[in-house]
């Protein structure tokens, strides 16, 4: 794939469904998809301080496929970082997907804009997404992936509006001394939050359960967090249909629970010389079912019924 595209507008795809008959929740059959966070592949020696391995995310990520492939799943996400930098990164580590025989689910991450600012328009597309946030459905379950590079340091060419809104927004949070204040995360946009609010409440009138998935976590609070991290917070509980925020960024892995909510914090893939991290997600009426591979964690999450 060639670098060096012209910048994609930053709005949202089109809603899709998988065009299956809605049932109640209560009623449906159990969803299983497959989860992957930061593989942040790179031909480079591992950084032995941090203990990341990039080289070594290809041999995990075709084991994690193999692994999917043995299992009836709805799709596979990965949860953003797929490289860790360079253009020609997303050269070795995407085919690998093509081996795959489910459907993939990408969201962008910090790590996706390390490349040159001419490539930076082309991520998008190299990352075999058609807009940088979206939402699709599956059965009775809407999943809302959300691009929190919107406003960054990284994600837009120096001199550009977003740009500066970011320099901004990362000021003023410095002075609050927040420990999220950090250069290498980011915050969702204005449009992009009333999209979110929007997408939330038709979940709401449909009787769907919302699955958030992200790059970046919002709870609990860690250095780790969006920037606007809170609003986002207050926002996705003001809805009944909100249930989890799945996300990755923070290697090590967390986990959070509000008013019947939850929020997981997948591990890093790229951690370790041999060990990986995925999961396979089981989505039952009353409970999510986490089966960690690896480094990832084995969890039950009950929840809440939708009305």
């Amino acid at each position: 794939m060639v670098g060096g595209g012209t910048l994609l507008a930053a709005g949202p795809a089109l809603a899709v469904s998988d065009g299956s008959t809605r049932r109640h929740l209560s009623g449906a059959e159990p969803l299983r998809f497959g989860i992957v966070a930061d593989p942040q592949y790179a031909p480079i020696e591992p950084n032995l301080r941090s203990g990341r391995y990039y080289a070594n995310s290809l041999r995990k990520l075709r084991q994690a496929v193999e692994s999917f492939n043995t299992q009836d799943l709805s799709f596979v996400a990965t949860l953003g970082d797929v490289i860790d930098r360079h253009w020609d990164s997303f050269g070795a580590i995407m085919p690998l997907y093509d081996a795959l025989r489910h459907e993939t689910r990408f969201v962008l991450g910090n790590h996706d804009f390390a490349v040159a600012e001419d490539d930076l328009g082309s991520v998008v597309p190299a990352a075999r997404m058609d807009a940088p946030w979206y939402d699709f459905a599956k059965g009775s379950t809407r999943f809302i992936v959300l691009d929190g590079n919107d406003i960054s340091l990284f994600s837009t060419p120096a001199g550009s509006e977003r740009r500066a809104l970011a320099s901004e927004r990362l000021a003023r949070l410095r002075q609050s001394g927040a420990p999220n204040a950090q250069a290498w995360n980011g915050s969702v946009g204005e449009e992009q939050t009333r999209w979110l609010d929007e997408r939330l409440g038709a979940a709401d009138a449909a009787g769907e359960r919302a699955i958030v998935l992200c790059h970046y976590p919002v709870y609990p609070p860690n250095d780790h967090n969006l920037w606007n991290a809170e609003e986002l917070v207050d926002l996705a509980l003001s809805h009944r249909s909100f249930a989890v925020w799945m996300n990755g960024h923070n290697h090590a892995g967390n986990y959070g629970e509000l008013d019947g909510r939850h929020f997981v914090t997948f591990r890093g893939m790229v951690d370790t010389p041999d060990t990986s991290a995925y999961a396979i997600v089981t989505l039952h009426a009353d409970r999510m079912e986490i089966a960690g591979f690896g480094r990832e964690e084995k969890r039950t999450l009950r929840l809440t019924a939708v009305t």
